[in-house]
């Protein structure tokens, strides 16, 4: 790899983004490649004042992501994003910002997620406890085009396809 490059892993809450996201890390490492993971729970449990999950505050925090992993991309880096990304016009801000992009959607069913529900999220929103979750309350608008489909975090094809178009 010669220039840096933004791995944007989107999909639905407890989709395996993280799990992909760790995997392509871990490959890209093993070969040589200088490679960062800013996965979006851990960049907003590091953010003072902590970003809220209103309309604006969700468009405030892509459009910060998105510009910290282009910043970090243009030191030569690849940098993997594991992060909802919810609208389609965040993940392209964050495909106009980087110096190259590869959008990777996993794509796992909502019912195979709300089995899953690693977080607790699906069952808040049940509870009445939580709003505003992506495929259940509030739409998740899948990639058009996405340049990899996962199907799961674990999906071996995926990452190949992704470490070869980096």
């Amino acid at each position: 790899m010669k220039t840096g490059i933004v791995i944007w892993v989107t999909g639905l809450p407890s989709a395996g983004k993280s799990t992909l996201a760790e995997a392509v890390v871990t490959e890209l490492r093993a070969r040589g490649d200088c490679a960062c993971l800013l996965d979006g729970d851990s960049v907003r449990a590091s953010l003072v004042p902590a970003p809220g999950y209103s309309p604006e505050e969700r468009a405030n925090f892509y459009e910060s992501l998105a510009r910290l992993a282009a910043l970090v991309a243009e030191q030569g880096l690849a940098v993997v994003v594991a992060a909802t990304a919810h609208r389609r016009a965040f993940r392209e801000r964050a495909r106009e910002l980087a110096p190259g992009f590869i959008e990777v959607w996993v794509d796992t069913p909502l019912s195979e997620c709300e089995q899953r529900d690693a977080k607790g999220l699906y069952a808040a929103r049940r509870e009445g406890e939580a709003s505003g979750l992506p495929g259940s309350d509030e739409t998740y608008e899948p990639p058009s085009q996405a340049d990899v489909v996962a199907h799961g975090g674990d999906d071996a094809q995926a990452i190949a396809a992704v470490l070869g178009r980096v």
